[in-house]
Formats: structure tokens, sequence, C-alpha cells
């Protein structure tokens, strides 16, 4: 069994699945915030709730052979074996947050001189959530966490008939 990264081969399907079942569940918490926050127009930032959304990236481990070496200084026992990972070339290791942003576009702006947060013209302004993205958004992110969980439990299944063969 081949190891990279201090994990297994066999359990790298687990620890990306994993990746997956946390990044989406950062992206649920954020539409939850958005949600919540869907008529919140006063902030301690000062002015409206500005829309969150999670950036994700791909994960991944350092090249288990190290960078790529210099050609020229290679002997005979540098020479890659079958199954060796390419040097040089990271192996995919799931996903994971690359951080979470605020949406700067402006909210709708509604005429309510009565609202305590209106303007010197009568007009407040409200968060850029839309509420049609935002459902459309957790539905996404509700299904992959989905894919995710049913690709980890297929992947420990496998492992435990392995354990049995």
């Amino acid at each position: 069994m081949s190891e990279s990264g201090g994990v297994p081969g066999l359990l790298r399907g687990l620890g990306i699945s994993a990746s997956g079942l946390t990044a989406q569940r950062r992206r649920l918490d954020a539409i939850a915030m958005n949600i919540a926050n869907a008529e919140t127009t006063r902030t301690a930032e000062g002015g409206p709730y500005r829309r969150r959304f999670v950036e994700l990236m791909r994960a991944q481990e350092t090249p288990p052979n190290g960078p790529a070496p210099d050609p020229s200084r290679l002997g005979p026992i540098d020479v890659p074996r079958p199954g060796d990972a390419p040097f040089g070339e990271p192996t995919p290791n799931g996903v994971e947050v690359a951080g979470i942003v605020e949406d700067t576009t402006p909210g709708p702006r509604v005429y309510d001189p009565a609202h305590p947060d209106a303007d010197a013209d009568g007009f407040v302004e409200y968060p850029n959530v839309d509420m049609a993205q935002e459902m459309v958004a957790l539905m996404e992110a509700r299904r992959a966490y989905e894919a995710n969980a049913t690709a980890f439990e297929a992947m420990k299944s496998m492992l435990q008939r392995a354990l049995e063969i």
C-alpha cells in the first residue's frame, strides 16, 4: 500500500469525501446566514447585510516524490518505478474552503421614509440577498453534500469488505 502525505492510498477516498462534506457544510452555513439576514438593513459594520458566499478550491498534497528533479543530476536509482506518482505533479486531495467572500453588489433601494434606516431622500437600502438564488444554492449544496456522504459510505463499505477477505 503506497503512502502519500501520510494517508494510505486506500483511505484517500474517505479523506476526499470528508473534505467535500466539510466544504458543503460551510456553504450551507453561509446560505443559512444569507437567508436569516435577508431583511437586515443595519449591521455592526454599518449599512445593510451583504450576501456572503464560500469560495472553494482544489486541495492538493505536495508531490509524493518532491519537486521535479534536475534532469542533469538523475542517476539510474532516481528513475521512477511503475506506480510512483510523477515528479512535481501534486495529487488531488479533495476540496477546501479558500475563503468566505462578501458580495459587493448593491441591494435594492426601496422608498420608505418611515423606516428608521431611511436616508435623507426616504430610501432604504436592503440586503443584496435574492431568495430565489439562495434557494437554488441551498438545493445545490444539499445535493452535493448528499453525494459526498454517499461516496463516503460506499468507500467505507468497500474497505470493510476488503478487510474481510
